[in-house]
């Protein structure tokens, strides 16, 4: 894929790696626990960067919703506790894991999909391409050191669920 820094674009193409980890996760042929360390670390540096780099400069436009904005920020949240509870799961593909696995994909999912239809639709309408690549490169930024600092380890993870 060419590289852009178009925040809008940036995002999408993290939900459709989310969406690519979770048929791994769910294959028993793949390295389900190497598709979930990825995963984990890609959940929580990308709401992350979203909430520190992205979803604030996003307030300040009068045609996108605020409240669709801090729904987001709650989403977040959400997939947060259900990555956590997998994370605890002693057992790869067990019944267990398997059903904590679907609660995290139905939580991703809707908010995802919420986020493509009203923020970022939003965002591609009304914020200009040069705002959108100068916050594509600041939500990279923070999202790439966050990857490197380990932040989707369980004990993080429990840190920011915690908070």
């Amino acid at each position: 894929m060419p590289e852009t820094s178009d925040v809008v674009e940036l995002i999408l193409r993290d939900h459709r790696r989310m969406e690519d980890l979770f048929r791994l996760m769910r294959s028993v042929e793949d390295d389900r626990g190497a598709a979930l360390r990825e995963f984990s670390d890609l959940l929580i540096a990308h709401a992350l960067a979203e909430e520190s780099k992205v979803y604030p400069a996003l307030k300040r436009y009068k045609n996108i919703d605020d409240d669709e904005v801090e729904h987001g920020e709650d989403e977040h949240d959400e997939g947060n506790q259900a990555l956590l509870e997998l994370l605890q799961v002693e057992e790869i593909g067990s019944d267990e894991w398997d059903e904590k696995l679907e609660e995290l994909v139905e939580a991703v999912t809707h908010h995802a999909d919420e986020e493509e239809r009203t923020i970022l639709n939003g965002a591609r309408e009304n914020v200009p391409m040069e705002r959108r690549e100068e916050l594509g490169a600041a939500f990279r930024e923070e999202r790439e050191r966050l990857l490197k600092s380990g932040c989707g380890s369980v004990d993080n993870v429990r840190k920011i669920v915690e908070s």
